[in-house]
């Protein structure tokens, strides 16, 4: 049975009467669409885990003429026949690490997706150069099929496939070409070797293929908000180099996320749905906003840091702590969780209010469906054996043996993860926050987890957010951000949003953007017109752009 509606509106799957023109007692408010989703994955049997591994390339462009070198990563997309429970459903992709300087990269990542069905798949391999100061540069694509799979298929076993050129950017074969001409040997023609292995057949039900691992984490450091709010972050010891202070994060968590946890973008405007369909002007304006936003904080460069687990583990668990900084500092963080179990987190609060439009949005790269989403925070426990309920925390308590004194213990038994749907982007079923924990807590061995509801917990809840604000006040050793206007940040979205449409906001530069919204006339058609050009001729589908906040699952 679906979960009931608490404040949220429910999706019922189409054909479902409801009988409300029966009904003798009046009409509830209406809700508007959107929110918790309950349409089912479509009914399949189990199919096959695949490991698949990107291992190198070989006389790739050279897409920097200072260098002659290029900065490549591979960006990938498995294509299934499995039907999706709405064709707005975001594809199944990964995005491999970038190796800097080399037109013959070694990446040797492993990608495992589960339920892949035996009447096979396809693969499409895109090779990007990136450039964070400008848009990526495709180097070329390989596509790898096969028309059925089971146990006894033999796999592929580092095999190299020509890179096809058609749509690799013109620019770099041009440098190529040229360097061609004055060093004997240099080959125009590129390869990528690639592995596929068959681990076995999936466990459970099938339906939908999803990643298994390994557990992937990156962590961004934006040079848009960096810029914005003129700090810097100096890395310890006499003589390092800076690094832009604001971080995001993502962590590839180890799925199936559960089915239940499927919730659609909520139309609390009329402008909304353009935004996440990109129709009309204004929510071509918009999305075009909240997609630059998104590649500016999820932002890859040289500053951008990798890290990998097997699988869950206990070091997983204190590598996600320290990504959240453990208890210090009073931190709140703003959370989506995609389809595919793709954690991304930014923290939150006054200080970083810097024209997120809808922060939730942001994070999802505004996608239509995603899994969850809302705050979270960290306490300390002074005791790791004990219920946190019966016991101090810190905040708000001082508590000896860690922050902000000394070093945070490293037993994730001492922590908290205190988790919450406030998202007015999303409005996630409350009925839904058990799931959430139970699939937090086998991502997170070790950490306890409380969720709580932004509705019927909203007393505690607020007690709760409020306390780490003052203690964030008090503690204070850290990086104040500047906010560019007085208003403030409300954990729901729709105000702020609605806010930008009408172009209301007085902030910086930025707000350029947002003006234009109410005044779609002139440059602005351009630059809607070339937005959109851009993005047929850079997408996925042979013509549009990748997301550069790496594993898009």
């Amino acid at each position: 049975m679906a979960p009931e509606p608490n404040g949220h509106h429910v999706q019922q799957p189409a054909g479902n009467d409801t009988n409300e023109k029966n009904s003798e007692t009046p009409k509830a408010e209406k809700q508007p669409a959107g929110g918790y989703d309950s349409t089912p994955i479509p009914k399949a049997p189990p199919g096959y885990t695949l490991k698949i591994t990107f291992h190198r390339a070989t006389n790739l462009p050279m897409a920097d003429i200072n260098s002659l070198s290029s900065d490549p990563y591979v960006l990938a997309q498995l294509n299934t026949s499995l039907q999706p429970r709405h064709k707005e459903d975001p594809n199944l992709r990964f995005r491999t690490k970038t190796i800097r300087r080399q037109t013959d990269p070694v990446w040797n990542c492993d990608w495992i997706v589960a339920n892949v069905p035996a009447n096979g798949f396809k693969l499409k391999a895109r090779i990007y150069d990136e450039d964070p100061a400008d848009h990526d540069d495709r180097l070329g694509n390989v596509h790898i099929s096969t028309d059925a799979i089971d146990e006894r298929w033999p796999g592929i076993r580092e095999q190299s496939y020509k890179i096809k050129k058609r749509m690799g950017s013109k620019r770099a074969y041009l440098i190529r070409g040229c360097a061609a001409m004055f060093t004997k040997g240099l080959d125009m023609s590129g390869d990528l070797t690639v592995s596929i292995q068959v681990l076995g057949r999936t466990e459970g039900e099938g339906g939908r293929a999803y990643t298994i691992g390994p557990n992937y984490w990156v962590q961004h450091f934006s040079p848009m908000i960096g810029r914005l709010i003129g700090t810097k972050d100096p890395k310890e010891g006499d003589g390092g180099t800076e690094r832009y202070n604001f971080q995001a994060n993502q962590f590839q968590l180890s799925g199936p996320v559960p089915s239940e946890l499927y919730h659609r973008y909520v139309e609390f405007k009329p402008f909304v749905k353009g935004m996440f369909t990109t129709t009309g002007l204004r929510g071509k304006v918009l999305s075009h906003a909240l997609h630059h936003q998104h590649s500016r904080v999820y932002n890859f460069d040289r500053t951008t840091v990798y890290g990998m687990f097997d699988r869950p583990s206990k070091d997983m668990t204190l590598q996600f702590l320290d990504l959240v900084h453990y208890d210090h500092g009073g931190r709140i963080f703003t959370y989506v969780l995609t389809l595919d179990a793709l954690f991304r987190f930014t923290e939150t609060g006054k200080e970083f209010g810097i024209d997120m439009l809808s922060k939730h949005t942001m994070h999802s790269d505004v996608s239509i469906y995603v899994a969850f989403s809302g705050e979270f925070f960290i306490r300390r426990l002074k005791h790791s054996h004990k219920s946190p309920q019966d016991q101090e925390t810190h905040p708000p308590a001082e508590i000896e043996g860690g922050p902000p004194s000394t070093e945070p213990p490293k037993d994730p038994a001492y922590y908290e993860l205190i988790i919450d749907n406030d998202s007015g982007t999303y409005r996630p079923n409350a009925k839904l926050l058990p799931k959430l924990k139970a699939f937090l807590q086998s991502n997170f061995p070790g950490l306890k987890v409380t969720t709580l509801d932004c509705q019927g917990d909203a007393e505690r809840m607020n007690k709760l957010k409020t306390e780490q604000r003052e203690r964030k006040k008090a503690e204070g050793n850290q990086i104040q951000y500047v906010q560019a206007d007085d208003s403030s940040i409300s954990s729901s979205d729709e105000e702020d949003l609605a806010d930008q449409a009408r172009g209301k906001r007085k902030s910086g530069k930025h707000q350029i953007e947002m003006n234009a919204v109410t005044h779609p006339v002139g440059k602005v058609k351009g630059w809607a017109h070339q937005s959109d050009k851009r993005r047929e001729e850079r997408g996925m589908v042979d013509e549009q752009a990748p997301s550069r906040s790496g594993p898009s699952h």
